[in-house]
């Protein structure tokens, strides 16, 4: 507490200490998915903690590295189903997830959402093309669609808890279907619509095992990669041939 309280005493504004449970998430062929738990502590200036009439908001936003995605827009012609208008986002959040202390809505307007990506609504992707606005709308609106359906992309409002005003906890969902690479988990203090302090923390999510070392032989030896499964392939296929002809 001696180190704390120069601290304190030292601050303008509140200051966030935040942590997760797991920093390195490591996926096997029987990784399910994983849960982690965002907590920790605000302190406030002097060690006093603002009034009921000026309550203060977390919202914790878990972003996954980004990439380049092809969205497809398909058309019914002559009761085909077939791809139409596509549309290439340059760096979009291959997951995303946003726990709030309350819905987004209220916390914070439009514009501040907007700066911080706050919500689905909010991302702010980059369209390798200049296509009208509205255009980009409806194919952000898809990309956001398809990502929640996969499990993604999601909002959590109401799942962060505050207690005390002083020490907050979230619960996020990491699906099975992950992609590996780089997280950051970004926590910010909200109050009267105003964002006080923000932190961020990194967390690893990587292939283990036999699934790491298929992924660093795609990466690293492709051409011999790329060779030893069409022989693979070939050999399953001869093998498979001979099964048949015996049976």
């Amino acid at each position: 507490m001696g180190l704390i309280a120069p601290l304190l005493m030292g601050q303008a504004k509140p200051v966030l200490v935040p942590d997760v449970s797991q920093r390195n998430i490591e996926i096997a062929y029987s990784f399910t998915g994983a849960e982690l738990l965002l907590f920790g502590a605000i302190l406030y200036p002097g060690g006093r903690l603002p009034g009921a009439a000026q309550p203060t908001d977390i919202v914790v936003v878990v972003k996954g590295p980004t990439q380049s995605v092809l969205i497809r827009e398909k058309e019914k012609v002559a009761g085909i189903w077939v791809n139409a208008a596509r549309l290439r986002y340059r760096s979009a959040p291959s997951f995303y997830a946003i726990a709030s202390s309350r819905p987004i809505g209220r916390i914070v307007d439009e514009r501040t959402r907007a700066i911080y990506e706050l919500g689905l609504d909010s991302l702010q992707l980059s369209p390798a093309s200049s296509a009208p606005a509205e255009t980009q709308d409806r194919f952000q609106r898809g990309l956001v669609d398809l990502k929640r359906r996969a499990g993604l992309y999601y909002a959590a409002p109401h799942a962060v808890e505050i207690t005390d005003g002083v020490l907050y906890r979230a619960r996020v969902s990491i699906p099975a279907r992950v992609p590996v690479g780089r997280f950051t988990a970004e926590t910010f203090l909200i109050r009267d619509g105003r964002v006080l302090a923000a932190a961020v923390r990194d967390i690893d999510i990587r292939k283990s095992g036999f699934e790491r070392f298929v992924a660093r032989a795609a990466d690293r030896s492709s051409i011999l990669y790329g060779l030893a499964a069409v022989a693979l392939s070939m050999l399953l296929g001869w093998g498979a041939g001979w099964i048949a002809r015996r049976v």
